[in-house]
Order: structure tokens, then sequence, then C-alpha cells
């Protein structure tokens, strides 16, 4: 099965931030996987901060169907900055293209003592003109467990991506089935509600 979805032109940067500990490789295992089987080129940076659970966690994921030469993104360029954590999402701001996208969890870790205010910091988010918030911590709980609000976000941001949702959800299924049944429907369950929350936003 083709899973290609045809694109005029085909490239996605995608910056993925969040803390340690919110499943920041998880989300870049999905992307990567889904890249290669959709057969596009994949350049993944190191995924930074993983050694420091509530530490600073950030990753690059370079999409294309030409070759990608370099796994860094340049600043402004961008096209989605996907966070798990809304302060972290902020510190990305000017790798941002002028017609990206900010997707982040409303849901604040609060690391460090002198964490920003929560309304000021959504008041940011929502001075630019591509963006989508999203409770992905209430969403994963209904789907069955907090954890899978990383999840939750890739679905918030499934239509932006350059793959058949189908893909996605057999890339999710294949990468939690050695923990069985029940895990790979949570996480299945946290995909979906990651899409509905996005389509009850646009409407």
């Amino acid at each position: 099965m083709n899973y290609k979805k045809e694109l005029s032109i085909m490239k996605r940067d995608i910056i993925i931030a969040g803390v340690g500990g919110q499943g920041i490789l998880t989300i870049s295992a999905v992307l990567d996987m889904a890249a290669l089987e959709s057969g596009y080129n994949v350049k993944q940076s190191e995924v930074h901060g993983m050694s420091q659970r509530g530490g600073a966690v950030q990753a690059h994921v370079r999409i294309s169907d030409k070759p990608v030469y370099s796994d860094l993104i340049p600043m402004g360029k961008a096209d989605l900055i996907l966070s798990v954590e809304p302060m972290e999402l902020l510190r990305y701001l000017p790798y941002l293209h002028p017609d990206g996208y900010l997707v982040t969890d409303i849901n604040p870790f609060k690391n460090i003592a002198d964490y920003p205010d929560e309304a000021e910091l959504k008041r940011q988010i929502e001075s630019f003109p591509n963006y989508r918030i999203v409770d992905a911590r209430t969403l994963a709980k209904k789907a069955g467990n907090f954890r899978a609000a990383n999840i939750v976000m890739i679905g918030a941001v499934s239509d932006l991506l350059p793959f058949n949702e189908e893909l996605l959800r057999k890339v999710i299924a294949d990468l939690f089935k050695r923990k069985g049944d029940r895990i790979v429907q949570m996480n299945l369950d946290a995909f979906e509600l990651g899409k509905q929350a996005v389509a009850t936003l646009q409407d």
C-alpha cells in the first residue's frame, strides 16, 4: 500500500520540544518511522536533555523528498514547532518560519522557581497567526494514561504532516506492540483524541 501523500513540494522541518520524561524521543521515532515507510529522506538531530528528567529537551526532524544534508534546522525555517510544554515552545520561536505553526499542550511543567505567568505564555502563543493549544494531559487521561500526552500531540498535528493518517496509526501500533494490545489501543485512542481536539478548535 502506498501511504505517501502527494504534495507539490514535500518538505517538513519540525522542532519537537518539551522536558525530559515527556516522550519527545517517542514523537521523533513516530515521525522518523513514518517518513521512512513513505519513502522520504529524513534526518534527526540528537535528542538533547534526556539524561536530566525535567530538563529541557528538543530534537530537530527534517523530512523531504529531496536529499537532506544537515540534521539542524536553520533559524526562521521551521514549518512546525511541536511542544508538550508551553514554555519550552517559546524557547524555539527564532526557528519558526513566518508561515509556520506553533502547537503545544497547555499544561505547564513547573521545573523552575520563576516559571512564567501561564496567562502571559498563552497570550504570547496566541499572538502568532498559526497556533494550536491543546489540553493534551486531560485527553491523555481520558485515553487511559496522562503519559500518552505526546501521542495526543501527534494527533493534533497529523493534518500538518506529510503522511496518510492510516500510516501514523500503523507506526504507533508497531511502536507499542511489544507492550501489549491494551497499550497499543490506549495510544491509538490518544492519537484520535488529539485529532478530534483540533477539529473542534477549527469549527
